[in-house]
């Protein structure tokens, strides 16, 4: 039996009261603050919430057990969640981002053989040690930064069996690492260049020989596709969606990322748990992942690195869609592992209030990886994820940009990171 005691945080910031659903609108500024706040967990799961003057009294024995994190003059926060990130790959594209900056653009690069299939060659060549290396170097600077539990996509492979080696890794990083990675097949992610002419074909090896397999050998939870003009078509992106479902993956879709294409609209169809980039979305395709609760999965890391347009988050939100945060943690178009940087870019790029980012990159981004009955939330029943950040009040978070605040990551009950060093 063990306890673990953060106490007398300036702000514990729950973000209690939305495990049943996203929040949503107004509702997304309900961050559940508790000044001089304290929070006991016992064997990783946590058991008490409330001011530190309360859990000192009604807790005294259990408390005298415990291994006590003093939090008096910082913030605490449930551990961040990441919902979409590619961590599994192999490789870098600095030459492509010299590129870009004399005036490629990133779809250019992409059909010329760089871009994805850039990062394919250097991923397929990999071995699986290489690649869990690289990946696992990349995970503990996102736990130092905060981050305690993240989706991985596959889609760096494009052929099964380097699609089934990237979801291996996953899968041994998610048993090895502090860190919780939840799993996303996305087989779909690009066109190889062998089937650059006949597309209908990769289509189809996707959905007959791939899906099966990975979900014989439980490697996913979810099936993404990129639906972007040039990669898969509104109704190809359908097909591979809906044949997932077939095998209990669950739709996420990336949409609408270079230019409107009918993407969160086709979400809304195949009623996807989420919808991700967005930065194109027509107004069509925002009311139909507001009707059909799809989330936003929005990644303003990708619109600063590509020097594009940001995603209307601020009409996504006032028109009722929940939306969550993210890095788009990837070799060419986010290179970027830090959380907090996107909550910055949030506030001041795309209209996002403070308390919004923290529910963004918490609670509604454990929806959009289906784990909000776990994590998410500082809350009775769920597991002890907590990051202490050093700074006096929740506002810091986004109006001191460009810096990892994160000082203390507790995970499951136990502290990982301390004095900003993994133990």
């Amino acid at each position: 039996m063990s306890y673990i005691y953060l106490k007398n945080a300036s702000e514990l910031v729950t973000v209690a009261g939305h495990s049943e659903k996203p929040a949503k609108k107004e509702k997304m500024s309900d961050i559940g603050i508790i000044e001089n706040g304290s929070v006991l967990a016992k064997d990783g799961v946590i058991i008490a919430v409330g001011t530190d003057a309360t859990l000192q009294e009604q807790y005294a024995e259990e408390i005298k057990q415990a291994e006590v994190v003093d939090a008096t003059g910082k913030i605490v926060t449930p551990g961040l969640v990441d919902p979409h990130t590619h961590i599994v790959y192999a490789g870098t594209r600095e030459n492509e981002y010299a590129m870009r900056l004399e005036g490629q653009t990133y779809m250019e690069i992409m059909n010329a053989g760089g871009g994805i299939h850039a990062t394919t060659r250097a991923t397929q060549a990999a071995s699986f040690e290489e690649l869990y290396e690289q990946s696992k170097e990349r995970l503990d600077k996102m736990l130092l930064n905060g981050i305690t539990t993240i989706e991985a996509k596959s889609g760096y492979g494009l052929t099964l069996e380097h699609e089934l080696k990237q979801l291996e890794v996953a899968k041994k990083l998610n048993e090895d690492h502090y860190m919780d990675l939840v799993s996303t097949f996305m087989g779909a992610h690009a066109v190889p260049l062998e089937y650059k002419e006949k597309p209908e074909e990769f289509v189809d090896l996707v959905i007959n020989e791939m899906l099966p397999v990975v979900a014989e050998k439980k490697l996913a939870v979810f099936n993404d596709v990129f639906c972007e003009r040039g990669v898969f078509t509104p109704e190809q992106s359908k097909r591979v969606l809906e044949a997932g479902k077939q095998y209990g993956l669950i739709p996420k879709i990336h949409a609408d990322e270079i230019e409107p294409y009918g993407g969160a609209e086709t979400a809304g169809e195949v009623k996807a748990i989420s919808a991700e980039h967005l930065l194109r979305a027509s107004d069509d395709g925002i009311k139909a992942m507001a009707d059909n609760d799809v989330i936003g999965v929005v990644l303003p890391g990708t619109a600063f690195f590509l020097m594009a347009d940001y995603a209307e988050a601020r009409k996504m939100i006032d028109n009722g869609v929940a939306l969550a945060l993210s890095t788009d943690a990837n070799p060419g178009s986010s290179p970027t592992l830090s959380l907090q940087f996107i909550m910055n870019l949030g506030c001041l790029e795309m209209g996002m209030t403070p308390e919004e980012v923290i529910t963004a990159t918490t609670i509604n981004a454990a929806h959009a990886i289906n784990e909000a009955d776990k994590i998410g939330s500082i809350e009775v029943g769920k597991q002890a994820d907590f990051t202490m950040f050093d700074v006096k009040n929740h506002l810091m978070l986004s109006y001191q940009y460009g810096m990892n605040h994160a000082q203390t990551v507790v995970k499951k009950g136990k502290v990982v990171v301390k004095d900003r060093h993994i133990i």
